[in-house]
This record gives structure tokens, sequence and C-alpha cells, in this order.
């Protein structure tokens, strides 16, 4: 197995990991539980880390690489209630209104 991903925090593999199961690459989740022990242990050895099957390394990397690009294209306005909004927002944050273009 190869490590793709590794966090200081668990929020942050987890997400990565829910990344790649989007995807269809099976991942493995590890170091969940050894934040109680940085101090005795190398800090980054603590961290969480996202592992992957060998032949599945580079899509799974691309994956990541991919979600950390900001979002493409224009800011849009709710046609509800006027908010601008990014292009990666596809509903209103304020009031939860879709996107109305089918720009996605």
């Amino acid at each position: 197995m190869k490590r793709v991903y590794r966090a200081a925090t668990l929020m942050q593999a987890a997400h990565a990991r829910n990344l790649l199961l989007a995807a269809g690459i099976d991942s493995e989740l590890r170091n969940q539980y050894l934040a109680g022990a940085a101090g005795d242990l190398p800090m980054f050895e603590t961290w969480p880390q996202v592992l992957v099957e060998d032949g599945d390394e580079a899509r799974a990397l691309a994956v990541l690489a991919r979600a950390e690009r900001p979002a493409e294209g224009p800011t849009w306005t709710c046609e509800r209630c006027g908010e601008q909004l990014e292009p990666q927002f596809t509903s209103c944050w304020r009031c939860a209104e879709a996107d109305p273009d089918e720009r996605r």
C-alpha cells in the first residue's frame, strides 16, 4: 500500500478518503487514534494517513490534486435573495436556492 495523504487532523484525512471513495478508489485510513502518542512518537508519525493499493496511487494523487484546485467559472447571483456566490457553490448558502445555470 502507498500513502497518498497525511494530515494534522482526522477530519482532513477522512475528507481525503471520502474524495477517493467517491472517485471509486478503495482506501484505508490509518493512525486514527495515535494523537495521544504525540511526544512519545515523532509528530508526523502520529498524523492520520490515507493509503491506497499500489496500482491506484497515481489516480488517487490526481483526485486529491484536483480537489485542491479552486473551482473555475464565474461568480453567480442568487435569483431569490441576491447573494453573490463563488463558483464552487451549487446552491445559495444563505437561502438554499439552487444555481439556475447547469454549468457543472
